[in-house]
């Protein structure tokens, strides 16, 4: 197959099968709906050599992402690949209810079955980097982008991550947990301390911290507060042993916790919900870092975060400086149809579907 040539973290990557690793049972119609597969026999029987036109599109406002990958599919697996003609959005393009993003004509024994395979990579593709550019957008204020870290690799299978972390990358998170959600646009994991770490120094979190940075010395330091559900305390804690080496700290209390600090002040009990890292909690202990001269600290926070729940956060002036996003970038909100809308180049479509040209289509080499 030919290479398809994107600029991806400011380098030209060129992505092929390799790139996408497909699995060779797709040749074979082992994902394609049975019917598919029934379809491509009766017309190799029956009606051969019939020229069509297939389109696909979807109802919401969203961040269209996976045409790369559709690309290459069809042309690792579709019959006379290169007699086909494709039409295509490019991934990153923002798109419309109804709106059709990728067309193929060519002979529907070809490329047919297919199909299903094509709306399940668009759906996928296009829900993740949709929810992405969300949760971006809300977490962008007065013109700065607070950035977003993808922490999706506990929400769903792990084969899943390359293609996931990438569809994040297209709706504008360049941090990311896992190598393999990097995969496909050249860049490594990052990461700082899980709960484990300070687990195994007996909750003790300067030691953790310390066995850290002596361990990646390059890095950043951030270090994890809500161990001993005391964030405040232990902020400060790291905070005076590590002065200026400290980058930041993050906030991961469960919402089904309240903090120390709560205790320690019952009046704000009445006035909020004190579980989870709630705006209170952050804005308490702000202000307890900027009092001892630790401005330069800054606040991550993550833990049940949605789009919703940050613009919240960030309307209220909120002092987050980074979010950190799981679950909800998964939620697979968005479905794409696939439609034949044309016979040797004339109507002929189910009731209630036509072709819709697209003037932003453009051809694939």
């Amino acid at each position: 197959m030919k290479e398809i040539t994107r600029k991806l973290n400011g380098e030209i990557k060129r992505l092929t099968n390799e790139t996408f690793k497909f699995d060779e049972r797709v040749q074979e119609g082992w994902f394609s709906a049975v019917y598919f597969l029934k379809t491509r026999e009766i017309v190799e029987k029956y009606r051969p050599n019939n020229m069509v036109t297939m389109q696909f599109f979807q109802k919401e406002h969203a961040v269209l992402c996976g045409t790369d990958e559709v690309i290459a599919l069809i042309k690792t697996f579709a019959k006379d690949a290169d007699q086909l003609q494709l039409r295509s959005l490019e991934d990153g393009d923002k798109i419309k209810p109804y709106e059709t993003v990728f067309t193929i004509t060519g002979k529907y024994e070809d490329f047919g079955y297919l199909e299903g395979i094509i709306d399940g990579i668009f759906a996928r593709r296009t829900s993740v980097a949709t929810n992405v550019y969300n949760v971006a957008k809300a977490a962008r204020q007065s013109g700065i982008q607070k950035p977003i870290i993808f922490m999706g690799d506990r929400d769903d299978h792990f084969t899943q991550q390359a293609g996931d972390g990438y569809a994040a990358f297209i709706g504008g998170s360049k941090a990311q947990a896992t190598h393999a959600m990097n995969e496909w646009w050249g860049k490594k994991g990052m990461g700082t301390m899980p709960h484990a770490l300070i687990q195994l120094f007996q909750g003790d979190l300067v030691a953790a911290t310390r066995a850290y940075k002596e361990t990646y010395p390059e890095d950043e330091l951030m270090a994890l507060v809500d161990y001993n559900n005391d964030v405040i305390t232990d902020s400060l804690k790291v905070a005076r042993e590590f002065g200026s080496e400290l980058k930041g700290v993050r906030v991961d209390t469960s919402r089904t916790m309240v903090d120390q600090f709560f205790c320690r002040n019952q009046e704000a009990m009445g006035t909020v919900d004190p579980c989870g890292a709630n705006p209170t909690l952050l804005f308490a202990l702000r202000e307890a870092l900027d009092k001892e001269g630790f401005t330069h600290v800054k606040i991550i926070a993550t833990g049940g975060f949605t789009d919703k729940r940050i613009k919240e956060y960030e309307e209220a002036g909120v002092p987050v400086d980074i979010y950190g996003v799981g679950g909800s970038l998964l939620k697979l909100k968005i479905g794409f149809t696939g439609d034949n809308v044309l016979l040797n180049g004339e109507h002929e479509a189910k009731a209630g579907r036509r072709f819709r040209d697209n003037p932003r289509l453009q051809d694939v080499e």
